[in-house]
């Protein structure tokens, strides 16, 4: 396991650099070959962003698909995709990502301790597409009892506090319904104390939740699959340099503690260390201004591997729809100083009763949109600070039944978050805008329109609840369009929402193999990449839930796979 850089091996056939979800696969798969297999961290745990996330998987046409009746095929998904990402990224990419994917998932849950679901509603995020389905591509990994790792699940990244409960308990979307009726449902008060009472027993023995959900159970489930496959672990270690022998990589310096230590490698080295994005440099030449000042994503991702990749002929795309994939996010100081910042996926936009408005106090996009449409749009009509940040409005009704941000459903206690600043409250909409220092009369109008579309069901100005995605997203119990509700119960209220990067889209151009490329289309032989290291098989677009871990995954498998048989290959050739 994480024995330390003094006791690793001299070489290995693949070393992995970095310990997402698309690391995670590659050292998985390279094991599964055969392979002795080196998985390097520089930080202190494994996950990265994806041990935050949901983790949900896009990857279409498994055999789960068929359990919820979805109606797909390849012609269609590939369809969906040439609709939705067209010359942004190579077909290519996308036909090796479909044809390696179902086979991918059997793989893993037939031989590691990885387990998916699906969704009975699961939509693709452009449903308007030709090709779209509302269910059966989405997968998320099964919860998972993190006891059997021992001291291993001290290197599982902890959640982000904030999706937490209770100082730490993870809860998924089945467990929230439950929850929200504690002292109302017989039921769901029974399925919340045994859900309440094993998390407390697990941090008096464990020093912390055992029962892991989303992100965390999908790098839990990793982690036990290469712990019993043999994966040498190290965490703390920093990659120095990537040597190289006639413009084929044999090796690399890794660097733990002050000891550094040149390792060889027979097959290839895998890159998957979450892409550029907090790289001083790049992300200021590459990223739209104002540059967001913070991101939800774990810490990570410096873009060091690309500056060492970059010397060995190695570039970043350059036709991707947007640099990076986008939410928007509201900020707060935790009493350690530390900052949160919570990204605005589902629970907030699309409900009835709320809206979003900019400095004029006009709304200026479907708030029902993807969180990555909606973080671009941001940009798009952002003039002299008039949309960064913009406003999400709600009246007192809307708040209590649906929370907003860190505010949770229920009618949670709201006076701390008033007296931080969090949350801005108003008597009346004038108030209201003129705590934010908005157009008042900009923001009347465009509640006095929203109440008429709330009657009416049709959004005249952005179409808001129109796709299948949006009003799923919305309130089901709620009509006639599930996403549009009257703002009309003072008092007021407002969180500010900045877009903030959740991921890379532009990355290292590879092939269909995960090899990396050089500008002139030759192949650097024993470099691969996966993740957010890899150029965005999606071209910056965000065609469904889960359409970074789904590629990671997948491109993780194909170069594992490809550096064990070129490992293979050599230990074949030396022995002839």
């Amino acid at each position: 396991m994480n024995r330390g850089l003094r006791h690793a091996a001299d070489s290995y056939d693949v070393v992995v650099l970095g310990a997402g979800a698309g690391g995670m696969s590659a050292a998985v798969f390279a094991a599964l070959e055969g392979a002795r297999v080196l998985l390097v961290e520089r930080t202190e745990y494994l996950g990265g962003t994806s041990a935050f996330s949901a983790a949900t998987t896009w990857i279409p046409l498994t055999h789960h698909a068929r359990t919820v009746g979805a109606e797909d095929s390849y012609d269609k998904v590939l369809g969906y995709l040439d609709n939705a990402v067209g010359n942004r990224a190579p077909r290519a990419m996308r036909e090796a990502f479909l044809k390696a994917g179902p086979g991918v998932v059997a793989e893993l849950e037939r031989r590691t301790e990885m387990k998916f679901r699906p969704r009975p509603l699961h939509p693709d995020y452009l449903s308007e597409l030709e090709g779209s389905t509302a269910c059966g591509r989405a997968l998320e990994p099964e919860p998972f009892d993190a006891r059997s790792l021992g001291d291993a699940l001290k290197l599982i990244r902890p959640p982000i506090p904030e999706f937490t409960i209770l100082g730490g308990m993870m809860i998924d979307r089945d467990d929230i319904p439950h929850l929200l009726k504690i002292g109302k449902s017989l039921e769901s008060t029974v399925y919340s104390a045994k859900l309440i009472g094993k998390y407390y027993i697990s941090r008096l023995r464990y020093g912390r939740d055992t029962r892991l959900v989303m992100g965390n159970a999908l790098i839990g489930r990793m982690l036990a699959s290469a712990l019993r496959l043999g994966v040498h672990i190290l965490t703390e270690t920093e990659t120095v340099a990537l040597r190289s022998k006639n413009g084929a990589v044999t090796g690399l310096t890794l660097r733990q503690n002050g000891e550094s230590r040149d390792i060889a490698v027979a097959g290839g080295i895998v890159l998957a260390s979450g892409g550029f994005a907090r790289h001083p440099r790049m992300r200021q030449e590459k990223l739209p201004h104002p540059v967001p000042e913070y991101s939800p994503s774990a810490p990570g991702h410096t873009g060091a591997l690309h500056d060492l990749a970059f010397e060995l002929g190695a570039h970043h795309g350059e036709e991707a729809a947007q640099p990076c994939f986008w939410a928007p996010c509201s900020i707060r100081r935790r009493p350690d100083g530390t900052m949160a910042v919570f990204p605005h996926f589902v629970l907030d936009r699309s409900k009835p009763g709320i809206i979003a408005v900019g400095r004029d106090g006009r709304r200026f996009v479907n708030e029902s949109t993807s969180y990555h449409l909606f973080g671009a749009a941001q940009f798009a009509v952002n003039r002299d600070g008039s949309h960064i940040p913009v406003y999400l409005i709600a009246d007192s009704r809307a708040l209590a039944k649906y929370g907003m941000g860190m505010i949770r459903p229920g009618g949670s206690d709201i006076r701390p978050f008033l007296a931080d600043g969090y949350l801005t409250e108003g008597a009346t909409l004038e108030e209201l805008a003129g705590k934010l220092g908005i157009d008042a009369d900009g923001l009347k109008d465009s509640v006095a329109r929203m109440n008429r579309y709330a009657e009416t069901g049709v959004d005249e100005d952005f179409q808001r609840g129109t796709t299948v995605y949006q009003r799923v997203n919305g309130d089901p119990s709620h009509g006639p369009n599930p996403t549009l509700g009257k703002l009309e119960t003072p008092p007021f209220y407002a969180v500010q929402l900045w877009p903030c990067d959740i991921g890379s889209a532009m990355g290292l151009v590879g092939d269909e193999n995960a090899r990396l490329l050089r500008r002139d289309g030759s192949v650097i032989e024993g470099l691969y990449a996966c993740g957010n290291d890899l150029q965005s098989i999606m071209g910056g677009v965000y065609p469904g839930p889960g359409i970074t871990i789904g590629p990671a995954i997948v491109f993780g498998a194909i170069a594992a796979r490809h550096a064990a048989a070129r490992a293979g290959a050599s230990r074949r050739s030396e022995a002839a």
